[in-house]
């Protein structure tokens, strides 16, 4: 089933994201302060995909209000990620969809997202999703 994240999701998103790039979890109060920041933005989605009550892929969509393209929002995925053994069931896939379906409702002109990933493999998976690296260039500054 996917779906977006609810309140009680919390444990489950953190334990899944040990699979994205996270060595462990952070501390429990402190994520619940950004959980219940992010659970009460209208415009930050968590989608999940959830099986025998597991939380196995994930991916964040953000909506951004924009002031051009006729004042049409635009979309940011990030954090998409599957548990090890669920990968290649299309499972991630189906949560991009799931945010390219909030994106169209929210009516963005476009969705962006970064991979760190090398591998030909991932990249395919994304360029299957509908994405393409040839339109812009990304650039990233760590902080």
């Amino acid at each position: 089933m996917i779906r977006e994240a609810q309140a009680s999701d919390l444990a489950g998103l953190l334990a899944l994201y040990l699979s994205l790039h996270e060595e462990s979890t952070p501390e429990m109060k402190a994520a619940e302060v950004v959980w219940t920041k992010i659970m009460a933005d209208e415009n930050h989605h968590i989608i999940v995909a959830e099986e025998g009550g597991k939380l196995v892929s994930s991916c964040v969509c953000v909506t951004v209000f924009n002031l051009t393209r006729n004042l049409r929002p635009y979309a940011l995925i990030e954090n998409v990620v599957t548990a090890a053994e669920y990968r290649r069931r299309g499972l991630a896939t189906g949560c991009l969809e799931y945010a390219k379906e909030l994106a169209q409702q929210k009516n963005c002109y476009k969705i962006m997202l970064l991979t760190g990933a090398k591998e030909e493999s991932i990249l395919h998976f994304y360029r299957r999703a509908d994405y393409n690296s040839e339109d812009k260039t990304a650039f990233i500054q760590w902080l």
